[in-house]
């Protein structure tokens, strides 16, 4: 899948988010790359780019004080490669896409992964 067109999937995915979410989303980037970095990876204690889909780098809403501001735009990176190795298709490709935004948007919330992987498995059939 060419770039842009990556890109307006994400794009989609973020504009159909819920109202209460989109008010709560500013000075947030949303971007996309095609392979996490050496440095994301070791951050993470990841070798492998195909592990990580996205990314969350800012301070959480939770652990924001009351002196918190004039500071740069958090960011949320989906890693375009990484996603479209594990999707064969275009409908998986965009499920994940929604997948994995909403992970990152979650870390942005305060939301930690274990809870994350809770919340996931209760959603599961």
């Amino acid at each position: 899948m060419d770039r842009e067109r990556f890109e307006r999937l994400v794009e989609r995915v973020v504009a159909s988010l819920p109202e209460e979410f989109h008010a709560r989303l500013e000075n947030i980037d949303v971007v996309v790359e095609d392979w996490p970095n050496q440095s994301q990876l070791a951050k993470l204690g990841l070798r492998d780019g195909h592990a990580l889909l996205g990314l969350y780098q800012g301070v959480p809403l939770t652990e924001r004080g009351g002196h918190y501001g004039l500071v740069p735009p958090d960011k949320i990176t989906i890693f375009q490669r990484p996603i479209e190795a594990k999707c064969r298709d275009d409908a998986k490709i965009t499920a994940e896409i929604g997948r994995v935004v909403r992970h990152e948007i979650a870390h942005h919330f305060g939301i930690g992964d274990g809870r994350l992987r809770e919340l996931e498995r209760d959603e599961s059939p």
